[in-house]
């Protein structure tokens, strides 16, 4: 497991969030609201989604299933604009990112996060920093098929 380290430029996202729990989260609710209507999203950037984490400050230190955090469906704009009714603005701050790549199903991206959590980052010259996690789906992302590829990307900085 090599990502890459990657110094992000700030990104203007617009979508929609949804407060939740690790032992209650389901995010095909929140993505199942937002895909219809992202059309209704002027300016996009590109065609990737963007699953982000917004994790309140310490999330980590004292990480609990139940805690709460903010959980995105989103696409990148160009320019700061009108929302959408229903639709919220986030920008991503610059910083610096590890970057994964998962390959296979989203439903066995928990195997990919543990080996990142548990195994790259205790090994790494990197801490959690506390800027939102996000996934890019891009071309390559198919969802539940064995061929699906997405990024993981975790703010980081140096210990």
């Amino acid at each position: 497991m090599n990502p890459k380290i990657e110094h992000l430029s700030q990104k203007k996202l617009v979508g929609m969030r949804q407060t939740m729990t690790f032992a209650t989260m389901n995010p095909a609710i929140l993505w199942s609201a937002f895909m219809p209507r992202k059309r209704e999203i002027p300016l996009m950037v590109g065609t990737d989604l963007y699953s982000l984490e917004v994790y309140p400050h310490n999330f980590f230190q004292s990480m609990s299933s139940t805690a709460e955090f903010d959980k995105w469906a989103a696409v990148e704009v160009s320019e700061n604009q009108s929302v959408p009714d229903g639709m919220e603005m986030l920008v991503l701050p610059d910083g610096l990112y590890a970057v994964f790549v998962h390959y296979g199903p989203a439903s066995e991206a928990k195997a990919t996060y543990d080996a990142i959590f548990r195994t790259w980052l205790p090994a790494s010259d990197y801490r959690i920093d506390e800027r939102p996690h996000f996934a890019v789906m891009g071309d390559k992302y198919r969802h539940n098929d064995p061929q699906s590829e997405e990024e993981i990307w975790i703010p980081v900085r140096s210990k």
